[in-house]
């Protein structure tokens, strides 16, 4: 693995940002993920899917920002891995919904009163939804294994989104997420903040009826920007 080599392949213009912002962390990236490889642990997602958030939003179309914190870390029963690059998002050949990404999609239910099933969220991002997991790679079978490799990386990705960008929706389920709202000129932006759609945090309120994907599209619309088709 050479991460500055994955983000080479990058053909938009996220290339030259991520090069700068990677240089205090690919020397560390790198020597961790080829270490996994050579113990014969399988990295997830498969390398051609690691920079999909960025290659499928480029940041001159960008209006939105998901952020989740790890990727899946197994596979459907069919052998599918789970993880592909963007957060919540699952291939659909994986035949597989999982319960966070469920929830998701009872919230659109509850919202638009149609039923999505795509589970593979890539339409989403190329409206210009950043779909942006703080770990892009994770061990197989070991939830949160990779998530200080990659956190100062992505931290800053999303500071420099903030810096940079405005007019945007930061949408930010859970504790994790809600963390880098300190970075977010909210005077600027629209942040919305709800519990995360995980079961694991019924216990801090209900998910659905958040209303975050209409109120989303309202501020693109009266910032004059295109809503997001969520179905």
């Amino acid at each position: 693995m050479d991460i500055k080599q994955e983000i080479s392949s990058l053909s938009n213009d996220w290339e030259s940002i991520l090069q700068h912002l990677v240089e205090p962390y690919s020397k560390n990236i790198n020597s961790i993920l080829n270490q996994e490889c050579e113990d014969n642990h399988q990295t997830l997602p498969n390398k051609h899917h690691l920079l999909n958030a960025f290659r499928f939003c480029p940041l001159s179309q960008l209006k939105v920002v998901i952020i989740g914190q790890d990727c899946y870390y197994s596979r459907a029963k069919n052998g599918c891995i789970l993880a592909n690059g963007l957060c919540f998002s699952v291939s659909q050949e994986c035949n597989k919904c999982p319960p966070s990404l469920k929830t998701i999609f009872d919230e659109l239910y509850y919202e638009y009163g149609e039923q999505r099933t795509n589970t593979d969220l890539s339409d989403w991002a190329s409206q210009g939804v950043l779909l942006l997991n703080c770990a892009l790679t994770v061990r197989e079978g070991k939830a949160g294994s990779h998530m200080k490799i990659w956190k100062g990386f992505t931290e800053d990705i999303i500071k420099y989104v903030a810096k940079e960008c405005n007019d945007v929706v930061y949408i930010l389920w859970g504790e994790f997420a809600k963390s880098y709202s300190k970075h977010i000129d909210k005077n600027k932006n629209l942040v919305l903040e709800c519990r995360h759609p995980s079961g694991l945090a019924a216990s801090k309120g209900p998910f659905v009826g958040n209303n975050h994907f209409t109120l989303t599209n309202t501020f693109l619309v009266e910032h004059g920007k295109e809503p997001i088709n969520w179905l």
